[in-house]
């Protein structure tokens, strides 16, 4: 049995690759596998504070949240997207359970203090109602999998007063992965994988240690986003998971055999 964290951002939810990931996660589940799927909701996000005439701040690349961006994502993120997530999971026979991180703190966190950020100059920079995770309710995950259910847990967090907190989905993921001891974090991406030639996907690195990540960044194959990625998700390892896959447009049988058969698909990270 694997225990297994699949994180997908809110642009697989509105498209066909959902059902794909779905009927995977079927499999997987009647393999007598622990699934759990984290998702996001940006492009959701953006586009309720667009239609509200919200304006979407966004801070060296992160998303300010003050009063109103947070209900906008209390409405998207813990509402319409988790939803659609588990009504796609039911659709293909998989029982789904709607989490966040008021539902039992589910996902603990507190408000982040002000901290220096790159891109945004020497003095530190405060996100908003933005949180760190602290922890998971893992005796509630562990209780709905012994029932056959999937826990999908959308990246709000919350602190014991009550107060949601906004918090990056793969970050989410990423620390769950850690506190499970997960077999497999399956990050679905724009990019197929580590490719040695960004404009060829048939370049794709089935596997990558960290010694050779450091030797692909000094030759400059590995380069631009991909560095960032990389070390996080090495330091997802570091924490406790025992592989990261980094996978793109998922097709129908990709997640089976990107957790069953690793290399096959993406790009497999090991310690």
């Amino acid at each position: 049995m694997k225990t297994i964290v699949v994180k997908i951002g809110g642009e697989v939810v509105d498209s066909p690759e959902m059902d794909a990931v779905a009927a995977d996660v079927r499999v997987l589940v009647e393999g007598g596998h622990r699934v759990s799927i984290v998702h996001g909701g940006g492009p959701q996000a953006t586009r309720l504070q667009r239609s509200l005439g919200i304006e979407t701040r966004m801070v060296a690349g992160r998303r300010y949240t003050d009063e109103a961006t947070l209900e906008v994502m209390k409405y998207v993120v813990a509402g319409r997207v988790n939803v659609d997530v588990c009504a796609h999971l039911l659709k293909n026979g998989v029982l789904g359970v709607g989490l966040h991180g008021a539902s039992g703190l589910a996902v603990a966190a507190r408000r982040r203090p002000p901290r220096v950020m790159a891109g945004a100059g020497p003095e530190p920079v405060d996100l908003g109602l933005v949180g760190d995770v602290v922890g998971f309710n893992l005796p509630l995950l562990g209780d709905l999998w012994a029932r056959g259910y999937v826990p999908v847990l959308a990246c709000l967090g919350c602190d014991e007063k009550g107060q949601a907190l906004n918090i990056n989905g793969d970050t989410v993921a990423s620390q769950l992965a850690g506190a499970l001891r997960a077999d497999a974090l399956v990050l679905a991406t724009s990019a197929p994988g580590v490719l040695r030639d960004v404009k060829d996907p048939q370049t794709r690195i089935p596997g990558i240690d960290r010694a050779a990540f450091q030797r692909g960044v000094e030759e400059g194959t590995i380069f631009g986003g991909m560095i960032p990625k990389l070390e996080e998700s090495f330091a997802v390892i570091d924490e406790g998971a025992r592989s990261v896959v980094i996978v793109g447009r998922l097709e129908p049988g990709d997640l089976v055999r990107a957790v069953l058969e690793p290399g096959s698909v993406g790009t497999v990270l090991r310690a």
